[in-house]
């Protein structure tokens, strides 16, 4: 096993080109130690194309990059020593059990990370005497998983690792993850599901259309939230023009619904600002404090739910 580095991931000016499709713009990436990175956007925003760049699988156009103090040349291999690549794609030999494909995707770790891939195996209750290709779709995506947390790395970069399963082995995973991540283990994760991130990230990178267009931090999440009111009025309340004229928070309409972002943790200023405008009256509802990483998602992508 090689010697543990910094367990960073940094990314400086990655891009990508596929011919005349912009995969992804320069993007600059920075992966604190032993905290989970949560990696959003919609299909084709760059996710996947990031995360094979970063561990040599696709070449940048240019950029550079280091790993656990390791920096990102030739074909990547002195990378991918120090971390642990779960891909997206399932890509498996049908005719192998589950045991031996275990043994071969850790070929050249170290030998206790086959005894902990087995482990991992069992939590996920997979039957590793069989072979894969009597697995289903989810199976074979524990199968990865498995395989990706059990070697001692510092770093792992996992996309969609969560795809195809149900509620409860989603469950297990994450608790897993959990556990290895409390060791200080760096982690770079792709999700569909909103509520998986937003439960083991402490950051949270977004792109959209090979752009990095935002990151948010999760302590900023929760900040916002205890500035933000959403208020519904009548149909005789002009939403929008309420918005654009408030002077105690930044507002947006929604059809109806004022989405009012204050300017301190105090909401009095706000209140007493709508209560003065005349023709407007009482809301019919208000909601303060509340926001999740699923309406951040929705505000910056105009869609429910990350894909």
């Amino acid at each position: 096993m090689p010697s543990m580095g910094d367990g960073r991931i940094r990314a400086r000016g990655l891009c990508r080109t596929f011919g005349a499709k912009v995969a992804l713009e320069p993007c600059d990436l920075d992966v604190e130690p032993g905290r989970v990175t949560g990696l959003l956007g919609p299909n084709g925003s760059g996710k996947s194309t990031l995360m094979r760049m970063l561990v040599g699988l696709v070449r940048p156009d240019a950029g550079s990059a280091t790993i656990d103090g390791v920096e990102l040349s030739g074909d990547g291999t002195a990378v991918r020593r120090r971390c642990t690549y779960a891909p997206g794609e399932i890509g498996l030999y049908g005719e192998l059990r589950g045991e031996e494909h275990l043994d071969w995707f850790l070929r050249g770790r170290e030998r206790e990370a086959r005894t902990r891939a087995r482990e991992l195996a069992t939590a996920f209750e997979l039957p590793l005497r069989r072979p894969v290709h009597t697995y289903s779709h989810g199976m074979k995506r524990q199968l990865m998983f498995a395989a990706a947390l059990a070697p001692r790395v510092a770093v792992r970069i996992l996309d969609e690792p969560s795809e195809g399963l149900d509620p409860q082995k989603r469950s297990t995973m994450i608790q897993l993850l959990e556990r290895d991540v409390a060791q200080g283990t760096t982690v770079l994760l792709s999700s569909h599901h909103l509520g998986e991130v937003d439960r083991v990230c402490s950051t949270f990178l977004f792109l959209s259309g090979g752009k990095k267009i935002s990151t948010e931090r999760a302590d900023d999440v929760a900040r916002r939230a205890r500035r933000l009111v959403r208020a519904t009025f009548g149909p005789e309340v002009r939403v929008d023009e309420l918005a654009r004229g408030l002077r105690t928070a930044k507002g947006s309409a929604r059809g109806s619904m004022l989405v009012a972002e204050l300017a301190s943790d105090d909401p009095r200023p706000f209140l007493a600002e709508l209560a003065s405008l005349p023709g407007i009256g009482a809301p019919l509802s208000l909601d303060y404090g509340q926001t999740s990483l699923a309406d951040l998602y929705r505000g910056l992508y105009g869609v429910e739910e990350a894909c």
